[in-house]
């Protein structure tokens, strides 16, 4: 059996796919259609009928992930950034353009299915997978199947508020959403850049933030304090609910090498147990990761053999 999986973007929809074994046969990266529902629906069923081509002609399993998620009150799409998408029955209609069952899930969770998969979280019952970009999402797998909970909103920690904010971090920034304080508006890039600039009245792209902090520029090395400190508070919330095996983070973010020794004395600080040793780790397979993961969205039968390293 081979799988395609697909990863529906603002800007562009990757195409993969995987054999039995997960590995790669072929890829494909195609614009996205903006504000366009029916050429979103084409554009991915040429992708795939491609993908197959270039793979032998094997007929697929289809999984997608896309920036939002399917509601199971409604069946409908909701919560996506990619506003054409909501309020449309996504997978039926997929489904139908392609003439076979479709997987749909959202980006975040392909990014932890991945990871559990076959990346930074193979072997581990139980994945926390977050992806730190232009926002803030998060997966959960558990025993290799996503937790996406009641209302299909299992993992989204970028819309709970900063645990244990100070005085002046309340009430926080406005958030998208509608609130403010969510941690989204704290520990995502353009939030990072937005706090730098509040408290320097310098405005940076967060790559530059992090390019002078390397070079010995003390302002933007008290930005990425803060940073880490907001996310090692965000993530010791999830270990006191969660407990996670382990977590993976993702988005560009997860490229700041400092993280991964800066943030485990931090979550200990704060988790309610006498010691944390979770560890934190970059996926393994970096932004290719959400569409590996919406491939293994059909992923074999075999239950794999958990112990977590």
């Amino acid at each position: 059996m081979i799988r395609i999986g697909i990863d529906l973007g603002g800007t562009k929809t990757e195409g993969i796919v995987l054999d039995q074994e997960g590995n790669q046969r072929a890829r494909r990266r195609v614009p996205t259609p903006r504000e366009d529902y029916a050429g979103t629906l084409r554009t991915i069923a040429d992708l795939v009928r491609r993908l197959e081509e270039e793979s032998g002609g094997e007929r697929a399993k289809v999984g997608v992930g896309i920036p939002g998620i399917v509601s199971p009150a409604t069946g409908l799409v909701k919560n996506a950034n990619s506003t054409w998408l909501i309020g449309k029955p996504f997978d039926r209609d997929l489904a139908d353009v392609l003439g076979r069952p479709v997987r749909v899930e959202n980006d975040a969770n392909c990014l932890a299915v991945s990871e559990a998969a076959d990346g930074a979280g193979a072997g581990c019952g139980v994945v926390f997978a977050a992806i730190l970009g232009t926002g803030c999402g998060a997966g959960i797998v558990v025993h290799g199947r996503v937790l996406a909970g009641r209302n299909a909103v299992g993992g989204e920690w970028g819309h709970n508020p900063l645990p244990w904010a100070s005085g002046d971090e309340l009430p926080g920034p406005a958030c998208y959403c509608g609130k403010r304080g969510c941690l989204e508006c704290f520990v995502s890039g353009p939030a990072v850049s937005a706090d730098h600039q509040r408290v320097t009245g310098a405005t940076l792209p967060m790559e530059e933030i992090a390019s002078r902090a390397q070079a010995g520029d003390a302002t933007c090395r008290a930005t990425l304090d803060r940073l880490a400190d907001r996310l090692g508070r965000g993530l010791a919330g999830i270990v006191n609910i969660v407990d996670p095996d382990v977590i993976v983070l993702g988005g560009g973010l997860s490229n700041l090498e400092f993280l991964y020794d800066a943030l485990p004395p931090i979550v200990e600080r704060w988790a309610f147990s006498d010691r944390i040793d979770t560890p934190i780790r970059r996926a393994a397979h970096g932004d290719s990761s959400g569409v590996r993961g919406a491939a293994w969205l059909w992923r074999p039968d075999e239950r794999p053999d958990f112990s977590c390293p």
